[in-house]
């Protein structure tokens, strides 16, 4: 008889960050990931390991399969959800409390994007895309055929990108562009904002009916425009500072070291195409250390 194998400190510090990452990727939400990684580790910590092969491909399946239970009752509450939906913002780079797989999929415009999969389409996208899973580790998480899941994965791929084959502005452009909107903003320099936003931008608010936010999307750089400095006027934040969320510059409004919004974009040839606004207050914790720098 082999001996038993429990889970060791080492070994869970080494595969929490692809436990982690997993879950965000399929939920979306930095507290529910954070569950699921609790629930990840006490499970493990119980089970007897001694015919695992490969422990993180166990321990990712085990956050995929709670993942996929948490989304799919999750998507009740974002059908009911007050205005449009945006990720929980997940802190990266030197300010972030814990490391974690950092990517493009961890990014809030392919958040959005895969807001839109249905919970089958997301997990078959993360699990094959993002963690090189076989269809067959990830029919066993969906409960479906190999086939079924190398159709969902094709189908996801497909739809995300459709909508998200767009020009990337480098690091550095995007890092110029945001200051210089946080400037023109604070200085109520309705000009300067239309000269940075691209003629089909567009704005959107999350607010959760909590904060005050737009229903629904904005187009056009005029209207963007008096929002971005009427918010300014309104909200009366002590700062706004660049900050690094999911791998990509962003910038973050604290009043008093709370965080009153995020503001994330997408960026192309040095305008604004899309400005994503977080101000619902439940989604802004994992923020409020980055207020305390």
């Amino acid at each position: 008889m082999e001996p038993t194998r429990a889970l060791g400190e080492t070994d869970w510090a080494a595969h929490r960050p692809a436990v982690f990452g997993a879950a965000y990727r399929i939920l979306g939400s930095v507290a529910e990931a954070e569950d699921v990684t609790q629930d990840v580790w006490l499970r493990a910590a119980a089970a007897d390991l001694s015919g695992v092969r490969d422990l993180r491909a166990w321990l990712v399946t085990v956050a995929a399969r709670t993942s996929y239970n948490v989304l799919k009752s999750a998507r009740v509450r974002r059908e009911t959800y007050v205005g449009p939906w945006l990720p929980e913002p997940l802190p990266t780079g030197p300010d972030a409390a814990a490391p974690v797989l950092v990517d493009e999929s961890v990014g809030t415009a392919m958040l959005v994007l895969m807001e839109r999969l249905t919970p089958a389409e997301r997990v078959a996208f993360v699990l094959h895309d993002v963690f090189d899973f076989p269809f067959a580790g990830v029919a066993d998480v969906l409960g479906a055929t190999p086939a079924a899941a190398r159709k969902l994965a094709s189908r996801a791929r497909t739809r995300v990108r459709a909508d998200g084959e767009r020009p990337r502005a480098s690091r550095a452009e995007t890092e110029r562009v945001l200051r210089a909107f946080k400037a023109a903003a604070e200085a109520g320099d309705i000009a300067g904002l239309v000269e940075l936003l691209h003629p089909d931008a567009v704005y959107v608010g999350d607010g959760g009916g909590k904060a005050v936010a737009a229903r629904r999307p904005v187009r056009g750089p005029e209207t963007i425009a008096v929002l971005a400095v009427r918010s300014v006027r309104n909200a009366r934040p002590d700062t706004v500072r660049l900050v690094e969320v999911g791998g990509q510059p962003a910038l973050a409004a604290y009043r008093g070291g709370v965080p009153v919004w995020l503001d994330t974009v997408d960026v192309a040839d040095g305008r604004l195409t899309a400005v994503r606004r977080l101000a619902n207050p439940d989604k802004l914790g994992p923020l409020a250390a980055l207020g305390h720098i």
